[in-house]
């Protein structure tokens, strides 16, 4: 009896071992094919057509989506083994960029040309940017330097979530900037100057470099700007507006001085550089304003007879460091008015009878602009 139960028993651990032997062969056998049709799916698509193919990574797009082109574009086999593939290789990363590929090229190839543009786009680049210009010159120069759409730069720095980043980071940008008045949020807040970025910069990045910049540059002036009776965005609206009416330092703080007395003095400021603004126009000989937009309503314009008393409700342009000290630090003069002829020279007058005076002497020495 006891040995008729050791031959069952052994017959049963021989059938178990069979099984488990068979259970591995085929999941030893699944595996290799596996790894086979893996291996398969990462070779070339065809090992004989080096025809150059122009692939291109554009900016923003994610890995999968570079994927699905390689096999839409038919330089790879198989789009799902290639993600897997770059999911247990994560330190892969595609750069945006042009480049050359063919179908004799195998996964990891593939993935090492696109790699290769690390070193395009980390390199630096210099990029200036000009005082005086409103916020669309600098949209604009960010776009032509990085390749960002101007939609997508505009969309960034109208960001609430980015803009209260800023707000909350710097002492000098406050929520002034969010009046729903204000064209751009950042304008007058971009400091010009010339700036080393990475060319696979991000929009935030480059946008809160210029932003950190003016910071940098109103340091020494903190204490005057945050004891003054103007609010900081109240002071970098005058110096935009400085920027626009004077060149020379000694004008600029004379034309400071000029806005600050109306000012106290309740009087509109009476800027024709403001007007300009609130149209979004240019300020130029052939672009005169007509009445009728002199007169407009708008929280810009310190024109004509709706004009408004007070500042504009935000800066106009960028400012260059010599006009924001004319703002914060203003000569003293009696004057209340000022113009300026062809060439940009600059004529102050204490009364309104004064600068007509004025005006009829420069038409007379054809210095006036028709």
């Amino acid at each position: 009896m006891k040995k008729a139960e050791m031959t069952k028993t052994d017959k049963v651990s021989n059938t178990l071992s069979k099984i488990v032997l068979i259970v591995f062969i085929v999941v030893f056998a699944f595996l290799v094919l596996g790894i086979g049709f893996c291996v398969f799916n990462m070779m070339p698509v065809d090992g004989n057509d080096s025809t150059p193919i122009t692939f291109v990574v554009d900016k923003g797009m994610g890995k999968s989506a570079i994927v699905d082109k390689l096999k839409k574009e038919g330089i790879i086999r198989n789009a799902f083994i290639f993600k897997i593939y770059l999911r247990i290789t994560d330190d892969s990363i595609f750069y945006p960029g042009t480049y050359s590929l063919n179908k004799s090229m195998n996964a990891s190839e593939i993935i090492e040309v696109i790699n290769s543009g690390a070193k395009q786009n980390n390199e630096d680049i210099s990029v200036t940017f000009i005082e005086g210009k409103r916020f669309p010159y600098y949209v604009n120069k960010i776009s032509e330097e990085f390749g960002y759409s101007e939609e997508e730069i505009l969309k960034v720095s109208k960001d609430q979530e980015f803009l209260n980043k800023l707000i909350n980071k710097y002492w000098f940008v406050t929520t002034d900037i969010l009046n729903k008045d204000i064209y751009y949020p950042l304008e007058g807040y971009l400091f010009p100057d010339t700036y080393s970025f990475k060319k696979d910069a991000s929009i935030e990045t480059i946008l809160e470099t210029l932003v950190r910049q003016l910071g940098e540059k109103l340091k020494i002036y903190q204490n005057e700007m945050e004891t003054s009776k103007y609010s900081i965005h109240g002071l970098l609206t005058l110096a935009s507006m400085v920027e626009l009416e004077a060149v020379s330092a000694t004008d600029r703080e004379n034309v400071a001085r000029v806005f600050v007395s109306r000012l106290e003095k309740n009087i509109p400021l009476g800027s024709d550089v403001t007007a300009y603004y609130a149209h979004k126009k240019e300020m130029t000989v052939s672009n005169q304003l007509s009445n009728g937009e002199l007169n407009a309503c708008n929280a810009y314009n310190t024109r004509g007879t709706c004009a408004i008393k007070g500042l504009p409700v935000g800066p106009i342009c960028s400012s260059s460091y010599s006009s924001i000290v004319a703002a914060i630090n203003p000569a003293q003069n009696d004057y209340l008015f000022f113009i300026a002829d062809i060439n940009n020279k600059v004529y102050f007058s204490k009364t309104n009878e004064e600068q007509l005076n004025k005006i009829n002497e420069l038409k007379k020495q054809k210095l006036w602009p028709e």
